[in-house]
């Protein structure tokens, strides 16, 4: 029996999708039927009529969840659950990320998602709510990528496509195994000549993902992955009066050259025994060099860390955990969690004499070493056949250390250390009086640290680290409940409410630099509303929908020089770069014959992009239909897929860069855009109209 399973599934979505949760994740107790005390969702990728190239092209079924594509492959995607995650600038911030149990969130609570091969993806999981307190650090959500296994997905996968504004993409799989032995192979080439001057980009990933019988129940799981970016251009924000031409630039980003370049490797490897002990050990390396737009007389201050970052990047972790059932209706999890990164940070000028985009000389090196030690817990009791009590308790506690190698006379050592811990427990209550119905109650604390990139930057512009931010704690709270109406549909609701105090607000945003403040209180509140057919028809449909209200409650000041108190964000002001509404809605056909045709709506509402709420933009919606054909015989399959999305061409912003300090906040979605692809699958068959 599988009792550990993490995001588990449950209501939202997961209700209209229901699949064998995957085994090998930290650390929610189910059973391995798709109940669960905690709103989770999940989506095959194999069935999704997307590009491929991010996470955020495979979100929008799920409610709660934002995924935004910045069209900007230096700054990465933005992805936010019920709003927390929404203000990073870069990265993916207040979310934890796992790719085949490997965490892809370092201890810091930073992630990226830009070496995930999604679209080869088995599946994405993604837990909301209290329950995500129990992965740590920066947990407001998480996002784990199951990838394809060469046993359940056997043979050759081939797959090229052609998109919009020059984009071109190339993946191949090859898979296969025995009783003892299984793998998957994944490779993607990706070229984005960008709709916007000065975006384009190129990328490579390998994916391999083995598994190993030694025993009958005990089994070893090997992955790696390699990826490079050799080159991302950055066009940076627009103003107000740019975004409208969807072609405009930042005439900083030509002459700087703005640009980003990454390569990481990692490795992992896991071993399973009889559903008893569970024990991961990952290691990685992740090298960047960015340019940005920092002027020449802005570095003139002697603390100023110059225009081009460049970090070396090692982490590595282990995670051990033991199941166990002392009784029948008593279940249990006890684990233990390290995490460690150490971190080369350098920055250099950005101008050599008149030479500008060139790296110059060193105005910055120190080492950050971050660590996490967490221990954990969890019990589910049985209290009755229609009534489950969980609850858990995590210790988390995340260590900060920089050493200053960088020391001159007018820029003493700023090396500095700083320590954050809390108590992190979670309780939640499931009840089933029928089996058609499910509800659910749940409650959590959460702890959000600073990164080492918020960390960074001091508000006053000095060296050092900004030791005074604290972290945020949370307080969530989420009932649901979700109907089955056999073979016709099924309906799933969810209230959530989230107080935070100390929360982490951009303080600026210039250049790409961005400082980094303690609010007071916010709160998070909302509805999710997931509904979908299940009938075996040739008509299919599907609806997420969320409202959000997210403000602040406690006023604080907007300016950032030290003393300042006026002007000031008032309570009740909406927190930026949340929507109050979203919301997605599909209509298909398929017939037997191969053919499938999809219509697609996809509601984003009016957002702001600064503190004080004068920067907004309008709610907008896109129109997307796809269509594909299926060949198949009796040792492989060719599928020809083509898709339209913005159909109307409206003009909209994608994306927001919160208090960008030269009023640029916004990045342009692109128009009318689409793709044509072609796949081909030896020795095995299409999954993607499968029910």
């Amino acid at each position: 029996m599988r009792r550990l399973v993490a995001p588990a599934l449950a209501l939202a979505a997961a209700a209209a999708q229901a699949a064998d949760p995957p085994p090998w994740l930290p650390p929610i107790l189910v059973s391995p039927t798709p109940d669960a005390l905690v709103s989770a969702g999940t989506v095959h990728p194999a069935r999704e009529a997307a590009l491929g190239v991010g996470l955020s092209d495979y979100l929008a079924a799920i409610p709660g969840v934002l995924g935004r594509h910045r069209q900007n492959y230096a700054q990465d995607e933005q992805v936010a659950i019920r709003g927390f995650g929404a203000r990073a600038p870069f990265g993916i911030r207040g979310v934890r990320l796992y790719v085949d149990g490997i965490p892809a969130t370092l201890p810091d609570g930073q992630g990226q998602a830009s070496h995930i091969i999604v679209d080869a993806a088995a599946r994405i999981d993604v837990l909301k709510g209290p329950f995500s307190a129990l992965f740590g650090n920066a947990s407001g959500g998480v996002i784990a990528v199951t990838s394809r296994d060469g046993r359940t997905d056997p043979g050759l996968q081939a797959r090229m496509a052609l998109a919009s504004h020059g984009t071109r993409r190339q993946t191949i799989g090859l898979g296969g195994g025995a009783d003892a032995l299984d793998y998957r192979l994944e490779l993607a080439h990706t070229e984005i000549g960008g709709e916007r001057p000065h975006s384009r980009a190129r990328r490579e990933t390998a994916n391999l993902v083995s598994r190993v019988q030694l025993a009958p129940e005990t089994q070893i799981t090997l992955a790696a992955n390699h990826f490079d970016q050799p080159f991302a251009q950055d066009p940076l924000g627009l103003s107000a009066s740019q975004w409208r031409d969807r072609v405009a630039v930042t005439p900083g980003a030509i002459a700087f050259n703005t640009r980003k370049t990454v390569q990481q490797d990692q490795l992992g490897l896991t071993l399973d025994h009889a559903g008893t002990w569970h024990t991961l050990v990952y290691a990685g390396n992740r090298q960047v060099r960015q340019f940005l737009a920092v002027p020449v007389a802005a570095q003139a201050n002697p603390l100023s860390g110059g225009g081009v970052v460049d970090l070396d990047t090692d982490y590595r972790g282990a995670d051990l955990r033991w199941t166990f059932s002392p009784l029948g209706r008593l279940e249990g999890v006890l684990g233990f969690s390290l995490d460690q990164q150490r971190q080369h940070r350098r920055g250099y000028e950005n101008s050599v004499g008149d030479r500008l985009g060139v790296v110059g000389r060193l105005r910055r090196d120190q080492t950050d070493r971050v660590t996490n030690a967490d221990p954990y817990a969890q019990l589910r009791w049985r209290v009755a056949d229609s009534t489950d009590v969980l609850a858990g308790m995590r210790r988390s506690r995340v260590r900060f250390r920089s050493a200053d190698r960088h020391i001159t006379p007018d820029n003493p050592d700023d090396s500095g250390r700083t320590d954050y811990a809390a108590w992190l427990p979670v309780a939640g209550v499931r009840y089933r009086p029928t089996p058609r119905d499910e509800g659910f109650v749940s409650y959590g604390r959460g702890l959000e640290t600073p990164t080492s990139s918020e960390l960074a930057y001091r508000r006053d512009g000095s060296a050092g680290l900004a030791s005074d931010l604290r972290a945020a704690r949370s307080r969530s709270v989420e009932a649901g409940w979700q109907h089955d109406w056999p073979e016709r549909a099924a309906l799933a609701l969810a209230l959530f409410r989230a107080d935070s105090r100390n929360e982490l607000a951009v303080a600026s945003n210039l250049a790409g630099r961005t400082s980094y403040r303690n609010i007071g209180h916010s709160r998070r509140e909302g509805l999710e509303v997931s509904a979908r057919d299940s009938g075996d028809g040739p008509w299919r449909w599907q609806l997420a929908a969320t409202a959000i209200d997210a403000r602040y409650r406690t006023p604080f000041p907007a300016c950032t020089t030290p003393g300042c108190t006026e002007p000031t964000v008032p309570a009740g002001t909406r927190i930026p770069a949340i929507p109050r509404t979203q919301a997605q809605a599909r209509l298909g056909w398929a017939d037997t014959g191969g053919w499938r045709w999809d219509a697609e709506a996809r509601w984003i509402g009016a957002v702001t992009a600064d503190d004080l709420g004068q920067a907004r933009t309008a709610g907008h919606l896109l129109l997307g239909v796809s269509a594909s054909r299926t060949f198949s015989w009796s040792d492989g399959a060719l599928r020809i897929r083509a898709r339209i999305d913005n159909l109307f061409d409206r003009r909209h912003i994608g994306s927001v860069i919160v208090n960008e300090s030269n009023g640029r906040f916004y990045e342009p979605g692109p128009g009318r855009s689409g793709f044509i692809e072609i796949e081909y699958r030896h020795s095995q068959r299409f999954v993607t109209d499968a029910r």
